[in-house]
């Protein structure tokens, strides 16, 4: 024995009726249905964990029929994410089963000791646990008891296991028993005594999420009965209300699952262990080098260096007209924009030495702002578009106002010296004024100037800098990490990286691939993010999404998803004949004709993109 069992009678007397059979160890924990102990298995030498009905419960025939009927439901299940009965069995007073050992923590005892857990974790775990009710549920087993406690986390794998079905009951029953639970994680209806579902077990699945998500259930009271009074009449909090950084998309699954009304929940485990892991799998790690590129160096200038730069920038240029003209403001103009545009062929440059290109910093910008809008969102701060609009306008016009006062400055000097004395000073601090109140809003919205570089990196200024810095030296190093990058991009690159380490006079006959390639991979990063976005919309939409016109969605959907995967695999067939042309397995006539095929799907793809505004006009709605 790896301690001494405490001693108390319930423990020697079930040694007692099953000496030689199992060698109990110590007590692991009990609830209202029995309690339960670490053993031995004898005869095959293992541990195991004994749930027992206590004496007192078992005289009661009735207690003692359901506990049995139950336990042999439960030894019915086998799924890698609920632990096995190995038996049902009677000795003496006693009823138990003996179920496999999990040598880990309740999920209850890694919150309580660690605090809630990350998102992604989170997320994980809940999909893991949603998996195994719906294969209960498909045997007609509902666990009727499903909370923290009662999902075990398996040390070294991580791996979420469900157990103590042992109020569990046979789906469509017409149970009308005493009411048995946790009150915290238990469903409207289950707390009303009316029989139970599918749908119950989702309620307290939602129940758990939050728990899992703030450390704390979406209900608590010192009594039962007044906990119990919030579950079937109080609406759910919502599970960002205290700050909790939690997705968005899983704080909508968690509130789907904590509605009052069954209908409205999602209307299977497995439904919705499919949409906690499209919320698994949308979330990539991007490497370091990237972060800190999205984050720092490719931002050139803080927002407050941006304002100082541009203020002294303006008042200079207004300073140099008034003083030599015209030409030398352009002269002046010219010189500060090009300062930014330097810096940004730097961190390019530094960027490509690295071993990224361009098209990788879109899923790192991708990933920075879905951060920073959780963040904004988890904090309950209102946007006020209206009034940085309204600032932005103000500047703007102040600027304009500026360099027509410079122009006519220029032109007649002696002319309405009056106004241009109040008027110069008072439209600078326009534009100033403008710019302080336009960048304290957005920097309340932290996403927002993420969004703005985005635009600037991910466009035609991002794609001429990184073209700029690759002939500068930029020259990309080999070995950087690539799990971060969509299948297309991924690719892509390959085929690039094939078609320059040609001699010069084959590129020339295959003038048309780089571009070829990358309007391939263009459309289909295009294709994907549509794809995904529909999707979204019909996970977001559930058990609703009926009728035709979510249909022609659907329908819109599977047609995205078979052209994106049309569009890799042209890519894919261009890369292998790159790779062929190399090796001198095949032609530059062959490849020519390759290049042809794959330019007539570039353009009949994008045709396709450009008919399809119904997506937009959707996803609008």
């Amino acid at each position: 024995m790896s301690r001494t069992a405490p001693f108390d009678a319930l423990f020697v007397e079930l040694q007692l009726a099953l000496a030689g059979r199992y060698s109990l160890d110590h007590e692991l924990g009990r609830g209202g249905m029995g309690v339960v102990y670490l053993a031995r298995d004898v005869q095959l030498d293992r541990s195991v964990a004994i749930k027992v009905l206590p004496p007192e419960r078992g005289y009661d025939e009735e207690v003692r029929e359901r506990f049995v009927r139950e336990a042999r439901l439960a030894a019915k299940l086998s799924h890698p994410n609920i632990v096995p009965i190995h038996a049902v069995d009677e000795a003496g007073p006693f009823v138990f089963y003996v179920m496999s050992y999990v040598n880990g923590e309740t999920l209850g005892e890694r919150v309580r000791t660690r605090g809630p857990l990350p998102p992604h974790e989170a997320t994980r775990i809940l999909r893991e646990v949603a998996w195994a009710l719906g294969h209960a549920h498909a045997q007609g087993v509902v666990h009727r008891d499903v909370k923290p406690e009662n999902i075990l986390l398996e040390n070294g794998t991580g791996r979420a296991l469900v157990t103590d079905f042992g109020i569990a009951a046979a789906i469509g029953s017409d149970d009308d028993g005493p009411v048995t639970g946790t009150p915290e994680y238990m469903s409207p209806e289950q707390a009303l005594g009316h029989a139970v579902d599918a749908r119950s077990d989702i309620y307290a699945l939602g129940a758990m999420a939050f728990f899992v998500c703030t450390g704390r259930p979406p209900f608590a009271g010192d009594r039962a009965v007044d906990v119990l009074a919030h579950q079937v009449a109080t609406p759910a909090p919502a599970v960002t209300a205290d700050g909790a950084r939690v997705p968005r998309r899983l704080a909508h699954l968690i509130e789907k699952c904590l509605t009052k009304a069954p209908s409205d929940r999602p209307q299977s485990a497995l439904a919705l262990a499919e949409q906690l892991g499209a919320a698994v799998e949308e979330r990539r790690e991007v490497p370091a080098a990237l972060r800190a590129f999205v984050k720092r160096d490719g931002r050139v200038l803080s927002s407050g260096g941006v304002l100082l730069v541009g203020y002294f920038g303006l008042m200079g240029l207004v300073s140099i007209g008034f003083a030599a003209g015209v030409l030398a403001a352009v002269a002046t103009t010219a010189a500060l924009a090009l300062t930014p545009v330097a810096a940004m062929v730097w961190a390019a440059r530094k960027l490509l030495r690295r071993g990224y290109e361009h098209a990788d910093l879109r899923v790192a910008f991708e990933h920075d702002i879905e951060q920073l809008r959780e963040e904004f969102h988890a904090t309950g701060l209102r946007e006020a578009r209206g009034v940085e609009r309204a600032a932005t306008s103000v500047a703007v016009a102040s600027l304009v106002g500026l360099v027509a006062l410079t122009t006519v400055r220029v032109a007649f000097p002696t002319a309405a010296l009056w106004i241009q004395s109040w008027a110069g000073p008072l439209l600078g601090v326009g534009v100033f004024g403008g710019m302080v109140v336009r960048l304290a809003l957005r920097s309340r919205r932290p996403y927002a100037a993420s969004e703005g570089w985005a635009k600037i990196w991910l466009g035609k200024i991002g794609r001429g800098v990184f073209a700029l810095a690759r002939r500068l030296g930029g020259r990309p190093a080999h070995g950087a990490a690539t799990t971060h990058r969509a299948t297309e991009l991924a690719i892509g690159m390959a085929a690039t990286e094939l078609f320059a380490s040609l001699p010069r006079d084959t590129r020339r006959a295959l003038g048309d691939v780089p571009r070829i390639i990358g309007s391939l991979q263009r459309d289909a990063e295009l294709l994907r993010e549509q794809h995904q976005r529909l999707q979204k919309a019909l996970d977001d939409a559930g058990d609703v999404a009926t009728g035709q016109e979510y249909a022609d969605v659907r329908a819109m959907r599977d047609e995205l998803g078979e052209r994106h995967r049309e569009v890799v695999s042209t890519l894919e067939r261009l890369r292998l004949d790159l790779l062929r042309l190399h090796a001198g397995a095949v032609s530059v006539d062959g490849v020519t004709t390759q290049v042809g095929l794959a330019g007539d799907v570039a353009q009949e793809v994008r045709r396709l993109l450009e008919a399809r505004g119904d997506v937009e006009r959707f996803l609008a709605r």
